[in-house]
C-alpha cells in the first residue's frame, strides 16, 4: 500500500503536471462508463468509516458524510452487525428478482413499499457457514486482508460519490446491463411502456440464444410473479428498441453524423462471439444482425464497436493507439470483477478500475478543441457504477416508481449501488441531495453530447437527474493518479478470461 508520504508525493506530481495544455471545454469529449459487479455501499465501502483509510466521523447521514451503516435488521427486527470478509470471499447471496422480493420484505397487503426490517437472502451460502449472516457482510478494508480496496476508497475520498444511487431494475446483472446500455430490459419500446421487462439472468445470449432458451418476464398483471418468454422460433429474444449507442450515432436527431462508441466485454475476438449474457449489445437486433442460424453477430456496428478483450481499453487510452471513443462501456473479466466467486479469484476489481483511470490520467493522447491539443484526462469523464446489489445488505430502502400492479414500480427501482465520478473538474463531492439511478447515467451522456435528455423514453425518461452535479467545467483542471494499492494483482491477465459474473 502507499504510505502517507507517498500520497503527498502524488499531489506534488499533480503540481508538476500543471504545465499541461489547458483549454476551456464546454463538454467532455469522452465518457468512460466502467461497470463493476454486485455490491452495495454498505458492503463495499465500510472502509470509508474504518481505519486505516477512513474514520467514523466521515460516515452518517449529513450532507458531507458518507451514508454508510455497519449493521442491519433481519425480518424479525433483530439488529445484526455486519461481518467483515475479504473481497475474494466465496459468499454469493441470491440476487435474482425473487431475492429482491425477500430482502425488500414488502407489506403483504399492499406490496408497497419495502419494509424497514429486511429479510434474509441466504442462497449461495455453503453448509459450513452461519447462513443467518450471509447477506450481512462487508468487505474488510484491512490492507492485510483486502490490499487493493484502498484504490476504491481513495476515489470516493477525492472525487465524486453518490449517497443515493439505486440500480434501476429489481434483479440481477444481465437485465441491469441492458438498462445501462439502452435504458430498458424490455423486448420492445411498447413492452417498456407497458412495464414488461426481462427480470432475471436468462438461459441464452440475446440474439445468439439457442432454441427454447428461457427469458423470465414480469409485468403489472403478474407481479411479483414471473412468466416465461421462450426463444421459439429462433430470434424471439433478439430484441428491437432504441439504445444510447443508436442515439449517439444519430446525434439524437437521426442525422447519422454523431458520436462514436465502443463496448468492451469478454468473448472470442477472432470469432466475433461474446459467450456471456452480460454483453448488452448481443441482445439488440439492429446492432447484432445475426446470421440465419442465430449463432454469430454480423452487423457492422457490432463488429466495429464491440471489443471482446476488455484490457484493450488500456491500449486504446494511450499512445500510439489513441482510439478512445466518445462513449465507452467497460465490463471486466471475472478476474477483475467484484463479483464473489466459488474459487475466490475475483480480486482484481479495484486495481482494474484504478488502472483504467490512470491510463487516461497519464495518457499523451489529445483531442483538438478550438485549435488546442487537449489531453484525454482534461476532456474525459469516468463513471464507475456497480450493476446490482448482489444480495448484500444495504440500509437505504429503494424507492418504487409506482404503486404495485400499476406500472413501472413492479420492477423499478432496485437496491442502492455505489457510484463514483472522476474527472479533472471534480473536487471531493459527496452528493446527498440528488437521487440517482441508471437512467441518470444515460441522461448525463445525452446532456453531454447534446442529445435531449430522456430522448429514448425508457429509464432515461423516468429518471429525474443527470450527473452534472459532480463537475464544474469552469474549474482549472487538476491531475493526480489513483494509488494502486495491492499492485501485485495482475490486471492484464494472460489466463483465459472468465465472464464478469458466474451466476
Amino acid at each position: 500500500m502507499k504510505t502517507a508520504a507517498g500520497i503527498v508525493m502524488l499531489f506534488l506530481m499533480a503540481l508538476i503536471c500543471s504545465g499541461l495544455a489547458q483549454a476551456q471545454i464546454s463538454s467532455f469529449q469522452h465518457i468512460v462508463l466502467i461497470v463493476q459487479e454486485n455490491r452495495t455501499p454498505d458492503n463495499l465501502f465500510q472502509g470509508l468509516c474504518l481505519a486505516p483509510y477512513g474514520s467514523p466521523s466521515a460516515c452518517g447521514t449529513g450532507a458531507n458524510q458518507y451514508n454508510i451503516q455497519s449493521y442491519g435488521f433481519d425480518k424479525k427486527g433483530t439488529k445484526i452487525p455486519l461481518q467483515a470478509v475479504p473481497l475474494s470471499n466465496t459468499h454469493d447471496p441470491g440476487h435474482g428478482h425473487s431475492a429482491f422480493e425477500a430482502m425488500c420484505n414488502p407489506n403483504k397487503e399492499t406490496y408497497y413499499p419495502c419494509s424497514v426490517n429486511t429479510a434474509l437472502s441466504i442462497a449461495g451460502c455453503t453448509q459450513n457457514e452461519n447462513t443467518s449472516l450471509c447477506s450481512f457482510q462487508y468487505v474488510d478494508p484491512n490492507p492485510a486482508v483486502t490490499p487493493s480496496l484502498g484504490s476504491y476508497l481513495y476515489i470516493a475520498q477525492n472525487f465524486g460519490w453518490a449517497n443515493v444511487m439505486y440500480q434501476t431494475n429489481q434483479g440481477p446483472s444481465a437485465p441491469a446491463h441492458q438498462f445501462l446500455f439502452g435504458g430498458t430490459s424490455a423486448p420492445s419500446a411498447t413492452d417498456d411502456e407497458q412495464a414488461t421487462f426481462v427480470a432475471e439472468n436468462p438461459s441464452g445470449l440475446g440474439c445468439l440464444a439457442p432454441l427454447n432458451a428461457v427469458y423470465n418476464l414480469i409485468d403489472p398483471a403478474t407481479a411479483p410473479k414471473e412468466y416465461n418468454l421462450i426463444n421459439s422460433p429462433l430470434g424471439t429474444v433478439c430484441f428491437s428498441h432504441d439504445t444510447l449507442a443508436n442515439e449517439l450515432e444519430n446525434d439524437g436527431n437521426n442525422s447519422g453524423n454523431g458520436n462514436t462508441w465502443r463496448y468492451y466485454a469478454v468473448g472470442t475476438e477472432a470469432a466475433h462471439v461474446s459467450n456471456n449474457i452480460w454483453t448488452a449489445p448481443n441482445w439488440i437486433y439492429d446492432i447484432c444482425q445475426p446470421n440465419s442460424g442465430y449463432t454469430k453477430c454480423l452487423g457492422s456496428d457490432w463488429i466495429d464497436n464491440v471489443y471482446l478483450i476488455p484490457s484493450q481499453v488500456l491500449k486504446d487510452s494511450v499512445s500510439p493507439t489513441c482510439d478512445l471513443k466518445n462513449m465507452v462501456w467497460v465490463t471486466p473479466t471475472g478476474q477483475n470483477s467484484d463479483h464473489p466467486s466459488s474459487t475466490g479469484t475475483h480480486v482484481g476489481g479495484p486495481l482494474w478500475v484504478a488502472s483504467i483511470i490512470n491510463a487516461i490520467n497519464g495518457s499523451s493522447c489529445t483531442d483538438t478543441i478550438n485549435g488546442v491539443a487537449v489531453p484525454y484526462w482534461q476532456d474525459t469523464a469516468i463513471v464507475v457504477v456497480w450493476d446490482d446489489w448482489g444480495g448484500w445488505y444495504d440500509h437505504v430502502l429503494p424507492q418504487f416508481l409506482s404503486a404495485p400492479n400499476e406500472g413501472q414500480g413492479d420492477y423499478q427501482l432496485g437496491f442502492r449501488v455505489p457510484l463514483l465520478f472522476v474527472s479533472a473538474y471534480t473536487t471531493h463531492i459527496i452528493d446527498s441531495t440528488n437521487q440517482y439511478d441508471f437512467g441518470s447515467v444515460l441522461r448525463f451522456a445525452e446532456h453531454n453530447f447534446g442529445i435531449r435528455e430522456g430522448v429514448m423514453g425508457f429509464a432515461d425518461a423516468r429518471s429525474t437527474t443527470d450527473l452534472t452535479a459532480f463537475y464544474n467545467l469552469s474549474l482549472t483542471p487538476t491531475q493526480f493518479p489513483i494509488p494502486t494499492y495491492g499492485s501485485s494483482v495482475v490486471v492484464d491477465d494472460k489466463l483465459p478470461p472468465d465472464p464478469p459474473d458466474d451466476d
